[in-house]
């Protein structure tokens, strides 16, 4: 007969195995990447210096939304009170001695709109959150653990790696905030990647429209040789005649300079023109593909073509509700599941109160609940996001 000590040690072994989840799938993910590190594609730090440092539609798009999403006002709650000295919002507006709230929300959701990633390292001091960092993306590494899933995050600058263990509980040093990505199982997908083609093809029309300005804005043309027949310029003549075509006639300083020439040349204009190539409505089109990546109505960025909005307020709507408070409600989310540990249970939320662009909705709103005489005046102020008059 077995004892009851030993009973009661294998059911508690048991409902410990029982307690324990973990998907079926972890091990595979864990087989395919542990236990090397997992590195950013190296081509969105070219792809961003490309379109955010020289491509004016992707730099606008990206900070139109960037400032938007950090000019919002955050609120913190507690179950269903509004607390207004919370100390996660005291940090949030002052995240380190360098940095200032918005300026903090503007670079996060810039790395996320540029790389699809964005990380924050949180700085605890006596056991409290005292300070928050964006860490550039193109410097993190993801080390992949036993199970596949992050068991650390490596910063690299220079020669010089840093290393952030992720615990199994209590307060991470790291949050990572990411896109979704079907077919990555660590890094998220970038909005510019998406737009890729758009930029490049952007570009290319800049760069055409760029040379033809250095030709003096007229399309290319021949020198055609009409000497005695069966007679051909030497090497060294068409090398002369193309070196001084080249000085003499080329860039926008020799714009309108007569042509002189002799012994049997002929100059021949091409009749492609710029409307013939269509290059100015493929740039315009492929603008318009930049703004729809990043979620920025073609109307609000000055864009010709399709607008679907009928005026400037409407699309100025349309961007706030699609895509602002969209992200910004994401990143609260994760900024509170994060900072719990430290703090508690709570949960941010945004004032919409303070939405210039949203004001008319929001008086509409208003006159609807205000007119709903089957609700009380403290069911009306949950309604449009009121905590409830005090007794």
């Amino acid at each position: 007969m077995t004892s009851l000590l030993s009973r009661l040690q294998r059911a508690g072994a048991a409902f410990r195995v029982a307690d324990v989840k973990a998907s079926r799938a972890s091990p595979l993910v864990a087989k395919l990447y542990f236990p090397g590190s997992r590195n950013l594609p190296r081509d969105l730090t070219e792809l961003t210096r490309l379109g955010f440092e020289r491509n004016p539609i992707v730099h606008r798009a990206v900070r139109m939304v960037a400032e938007a999403s950090a000019s919002l006002v955050w609120r913190a709650y507690e179950s269903a009170d509004e607390v207004p000295d919370h100390p996660a919002l005291a940090l949030l507006a002052q995240p380190n001695g360098v940095e200032a709230g918005p300026s903090f929300i503007e670079a996060l959701t810039t790395n996320l709109l540029l790389f699809g990633n964005a990380y924050v390292e949180g700085v605890m001091m006596e056991g409290v959150m005292r300070e928050l960092w964006s860490l550039r993306p193109d410097r993190m590494t993801i080390v992949p653990g036993a199970t596949g899933w992050p068991a650390a995050y490596d910063y690299q600058v220079g020669g010089e790696a840093l290393r952030y263990s992720m615990p199994r509980e209590g307060q991470s040093p790291i949050l990572h905030l990411k896109f979704f990505s079907p077919l990555d199982d660590h890094y998220g997908f970038a909005p510019l990647r998406a737009a890729q083609r758009a930029v490049e093809a952007h570009q290319a029309a800049s760069d055409w429209n760029s040379a033809l300005l250095e030709n003096a804005a007229r399309p290319s043309g021949a020198l055609v040789y009409s000497g005695p027949e069966g007679v051909s310029l030497s090497d060294v003549q068409f090398e002369r005649l193309k070196s001084e075509l080249d000085e003499t006639f080329s860039g926008p300083a020799n714009a309108g300079r007569p042509l002189l020439l002799e012994g049997g040349l002929d100059w021949k204009a091409l009749s492609l023109t710029p409307k013939d190539m269509d290059f100015v409505e493929a740039k315009a089109s492929a603008a318009r593909e930049i703004a729809l990546a990043f979620g920025v109505p073609p109307l609000l960025l000055g864009l010709p073509g399709d607008n679907t909005h009928a005026n400037y307020q409407e699309a100025n709507r349309a961007f706030w509700r699609q895509t602002v408070i969209p992200l910004v409600a994401r990143i609260q989310k994760h900024f509170a599941l994060w900072l719990a540990p430290s703090f508690g249970p709570f949960r941010f939320d945004y004032d919409i109160d303070r939405l210039d662009a949203l004001a008319d909705e929001r008086a509409q709103e208003w006159a609807r609940v205000n007119s709903a005489d089957f609700l009380t005046q403290n069911e009306k102020r949950e309604a449009v996001g009121y905590g409830p008059l005090a007794r």
